[in-house]
């Protein structure tokens, strides 16, 4: 009968324990989930933040036809429409022009260049924060910015 209890003794020790270790095995599993979801949270872009950095960038200004003349910029090459006085538009460094919402647009459609000659509006860095919040958006289905 000694045998037996001592037994029933070193199985509930080693049971405790056990368990012991599997409820800190699974503490240390969700705080790292939810440190990753947390840490890539803060790697990303919302929209807003991201349009707010496009006008720190390339901020908008409005259109007059002295300040600029160009042969081919009379229009929108996204839209395609005259550019009207007083309308706001972006100008690259490329010196192409757009309607401000026309080049807002294609730049939130995944494109960090500009429309006619690809050269790079914004950084590869802003825009990869930038799809990482996209694609959390589209796999979490989430309307944070809607």
């Amino acid at each position: 009968m000694g045998a037996l209890s001592q037994f029933l003794a070193h199985l509930y020790t080693i049971v405790t324990v056990l368990f012991t270790i599997l409820i800190i095995e699974l503490v240390i599993l969700v705080r790292s989930i939810t440190g990753n979801i947390q840490e890539s949270k803060k790697k990303t872009i919302t929209t807003k933040q991201y349009l707010k950095l496009i006008e720190e960038k390339i901020p908008a200004r409005r259109y007059k036809k002295t300040r600029f003349i160009m042969d081919d910029s009379i229009e929108c090459a996204v839209c395609l429409s005259l550019f009207e006085e007083g309308e706001f538009v972006r100008k690259l460094k490329c010196k192409h022009i757009f309607h401000k919402d026309c080049l807002d647009r294609w730049l939130q459609q995944d494109w960090a260049t500009c429309p006619l000659c690809r050269t790079t509006v914004l950084p590869e860095e802003i825009m990869m924060k930038y799809r990482q919040f996209l694609h959390r958006q589209e796999y979490e289905g989430s309307d944070e910015d809607l």
